[in-house]
């Protein structure tokens, strides 16, 4: 094996449980580890400064967790096949080792990368890391990428899940000081804004702090039951902890596994698999509806409505919650992912790929599989989707899941004097809530109607 390889860090900024670094230092006397920061400006726009900002802490989280183990993280900026090419030159490394994505953009950056290691005939190593079972290797018994959660769950739930890895504690000599890094970005890299929302404590450190808590604090056993009501915390808060692979998804399972098999929560991390083997096998989910029958469906919605839905302004009370949850916070929780969504695309009425940008531009934890398939679950478009004619109710949801108003109250402050009873049903016509808040911008009944009548005009014209 060569004497020095490289680590390509992506979306595995940790030590711990961590496959391809645990496989470099394995395999060679010095691991060179890189993480190349792409220019924000020139992607697709669906990155903000809260992402952006938590991915600085992340960083510079790393850099010290490297530095105290005697290393060097070097700092790029621009495309990872030129600066891998340059890093590979000057430190003349032997092997290029990373963690796969499985998203399109993250696939042809692969491809890239294993040219260009063929090219210089060094050895390319790519690792299944951030989840538990590649896609490839979750089908159908006849071969085929499942279509549906529920055969896919269980068959993910059988198979045997691979143990965490230890913590890595030795990455041998640190690249020579004329091996250049950049310093850990801060948002002016980008030439971005101070983020809106208060962003949580970014770093393996916390990230694994927050694991503890959930695990242990009694919210995991609590979580079946209480997962779905939105105040207080009721779930883990470890998504964006995944989303950059702050912990190890192993390490969670079995740490899960241990206080339940099979339980709700894990259920929900095969849910996170199935929208990754989803985008895998149909990378056109990003541009198209997953189910062809609804594609060229109209979305008669406007500009003005959106903007109302995106600034948490709609007079309906518990979608506004959301909103301005994740406006503020950057996050949301997952039951308010669904009636904000299905709210924006049912009684709105607006394309989802508009609430798709919108909350990847605002999700600290944005993840393209997990986020295309909400909307398109909500939507009723997407893989195993709610049925066209399901069309939440605002208000029963509120009623349901938020009785006493307190997660309405704390995220629309307008609403605290307002008795709860009132919050869960619409207002008496010209008379809001309370002073300040809008009227309900829709009559529900009249836009579900209208949702309806949108989708079987379509399924009939295409019948």
């Amino acid at each position: 094996m060569p004497k020095t390889v490289i680590h390509w860090f992506r979306r595995d900024l940790r030590l711990t449980d961590n496959t391809a670094l645990h496989s470099a230092k394995k395999d060679a006397d010095q691991v060179v580890p890189v993480y190349v920061l792409s220019d924000w400006k020139n992607s697709h726009g669906w990155t903000g400064p809260n992402r952006q900002q938590f991915l600085c802490g992340n960083l510079e989280s790393l850099a010290k967790n490297i530095a105290a183990i005697g290393s060097r993280l070097i700092i790029r900026c621009g495309k990872a096949d030129v600066e891998l090419e340059r890093l590979v030159h000057e430190t003349q490394a032997g092997a290029v080792y990373f963690n796969r994505d499985y998203d399109p953009c993250g696939r042809a950056m692969e491809a890239k990368i294993a040219a260009l290691c063929t090219r210089l005939g060094i050895e390319c190593n790519g690792f299944d890391d951030s989840v538990m079972h590649a896609p490839e290797t979750v089908l159908t018994g006849s071969g085929q990428p499942y279509r549906v959660y529920t055969p896919y769950s269980k068959n993910w739930l059988n198979l045997d899940k691979t143990a965490p890895l230890p913590r890595v504690t030795s990455l041998g000599a640190e690249a020579e000081e004329k091996v250049m890094s950049l310093p850990p970005p801060t948002l002016a890299h980008w030439d971005l804004p101070a983020p809106t929302a208060q962003i949580l404590a970014s770093g393996e450190r916390a990230a694994r702090d927050r694991m503890k808590h959930f695990i242990d604090g009694g919210i995991l056993k609590g979580y079946s039951a209480n997962r779905n009501t939105p105040a207080g915390q009721t779930t883990s808060l470890l998504s964006q902890d995944l989303r950059y692979g702050l912990i190890g998804i192993r390490d969670l399972y079995h740490r899960c596994a241990q206080i339940e098999k099979g339980s709700t929560y894990i259920k929900e991390l095969a849910w996170r698999e199935f929208y990754f083997a989803i985008l895998w096998f149909y990378p056109e989910v990003f541009e198209h509806e997953f189910n062809p029958d609804w594609r060229g469906l109209p979305w008669p919605g406007t500009d003005a409505a959106f903007q109302r839905w995106s600034t948490g302004t709609t007079g309906f009370p518990i979608v506004d919650a959301g909103m301005r949850q994740l406006l503020q916070t950057g996050l949301m929780h997952n039951r308010l992912r669904m009636i904000t969504a299905m709210f924006l695309t049912k009684d709105l009425h607006c394309d989802w790929r508009m609430g798709e940008a919108f909350f990847m531009q605002q999700l600290v934890d944005g993840e393209n599989a997990s986020n295309n398939g909400g909307w398109q679950w909500s939507a009723g478009t997407g893989a195993d989707a709610a049925p066209y004619f399901r069309v939440q109710n605002p208000w029963l949801q509120s009623a349901r899941f938020d009785p006493a108003g307190e997660f309405i109250k704390k995220w629309v402050p307008e609403l605290k004097d307002v008795p709860a009873p009132l919050l869960h049903e619409p207002p008496k016509p010209g008379l809001p809530l309370a002073k300040g808040y809008p009227l309900p911008m829709v009559d529900h009944h009249t836009e579900r109607d209208r949702c309806l009548a949108i989708f079987a005009k379509h399924k009939a014209e295409r019948s």
